[in-house]
């Protein structure tokens, strides 16, 4: 594949509504797109994978507009939803991969499922290899992290991989040192928020933001008391409520009606009592997890980084500086690096730096046997 590494690559996340779509050659993007979809026209569909072909459209006609040939590219990467959990890395979409992906093995119905099959029908259609880097289920625990205090019940994790590995990745370049020399506590911070320890390249460990762990978030209730939960339930609240406030109407969604972080500022700022105490309950949540995260890494942390739209706060950072900068320097790296990860990632394989890992559908972890 050669030295060079100025490779094109054709690089799609997969939203509710939106596809994001970039275009890098080497580190240079040609192009970052939003492309928006009708929801009228998405609820037509009975499943996710449904939606192929109108993704598919407005993709094409967006790299059309642009002038862009997706013939010209040397690989393309598509965000991986639907799989079973599987360490970090950049996996080439083969034929299980893509089954997974269709019908979402892992159980979780989401868009993500759709960025290997548009990646590889464009890789098909133009021979070239696709891509999935970090994807959704990345899952690096070690195995004291997997252990709960009930026999046959284990913790899982799912987190902003592709964006914490990313983080990480900038931040050590910044520091001239390999990702894989640091220990780092990584957060992404926005609509949902992962905290995550980082040793020797591997997050050993952090909170499954999809399994009602870790702290509440604008759209997540975080962790609940079992108790409590099942006084919830004894009330009438369904399993799947519960679940629901899990992933998309807990936290600022049910406390105070909105998901908009910068909302709930400006409330708190004007005075509204609710507001504040949601917010300083989220600030105060946040101090805790990250600190956790560094005593995993027994107090040897060689930085806490910020990542995520909430990072743009100044507010939220000078908190973390103030709260944990005895741990370790706080370091912002406000926004996502999401496209830039998906195409660094292919970069890599393609230069040789890095060895395309295979994806067999097999769970990394499968329980303790002893």
């Amino acid at each position: 594949m050669g030295e060079k590494n100025d490779f094109r690559v054709l690089v799609i996340n997969p939203g509710s509504t939106s596809t994001k779509v970039g275009v890098f050659e080497g580190e240079q993007a040609l192009l970052q797109k939003t492309v928006n979809h009708d929801a009228a026209t998405l609820a037509t569909f009975a499943g996710v994978s449904d939606q192929m072909p109108y993704r598919m459209e407005t993709i094409n006609s967006a790299l059309a507009e642009a002038g862009i040939d997706p013939a010209t590219m040397d690989a393309f990467v598509g965000r991986g939803g639907g799989l079973m959990p599987v360490e970090g890395g950049t996996y080439e979409v083969n034929d299980v991969l893509l089954d997974h992906a269709r019908r979402g093995a892992n159980g979780v119905q989401h868009p993500a499922q759709l960025g290997p099959q548009i990646a590889h029908e464009l890789a098909a259609r133009y021979g070239k290899p696709a891509f999935v880097v970090n994807p959704p289920d990345t899952d690096e625990l070690c195995d004291l992290a997997r252990v709960t205090g009930v026999k046959g019940v284990y913790r899982h994790v799912h987190l902003h991989a592709l964006n914490l590995k990313e983080t990480a990745i900038r931040h050590a370049a910044s520091l001239g040192r390999p990702y894989e020399e640091l220990d780092l506590v990584v957060c992404h911070i926005g609509g949902g928020i992962s905290v995550s320890a980082h040793h020797n390249g591997r997050m050993v460990d952090g909170y499954d933001i999809v399994g009602g762990e870790g702290m509440m978030a604008p759209t997540r209730c975080g962790a609940l008391p079992v108790v409590e939960v099942l006084d919830l339930i004894d009330s009438g609240r369904s399993t799947a409520d519960i679940r629901r406030m899990c992933m998309k109407t807990g936290g600022f969604v049910d406390l105070l009606g909105t998901s908009d972080a910068r909302e709930v500022q400006n409330r708190a700022a004007a005075g509204d009592a609710a507001a504040k105490r949601a917010w300083d309950a989220l600030l105060y949540q946040l101090t805790k997890a990250i600190c956790a995260m560094a005593g995993v890494l027994a107090g040897h942390v060689d930085g806490i980084l910020l990542g995520g739209g909430m990072a743009h706060s100044q507010e939220l950072v000078d908190h973390v500086r103030d709260t944990c900068g005895w741990v370790a320097p706080v370091t912002a790296y406000p926004g996502e690096f999401e496209l830039e990860a998906m195409a660094a990632g292919a970069r890599r394989v393609l230069s040789g730096q890095e060895q395309p890992k295979s994806y067999t559908g097999v769970p990394v972890f499968q329980g303790f046997h002893d």
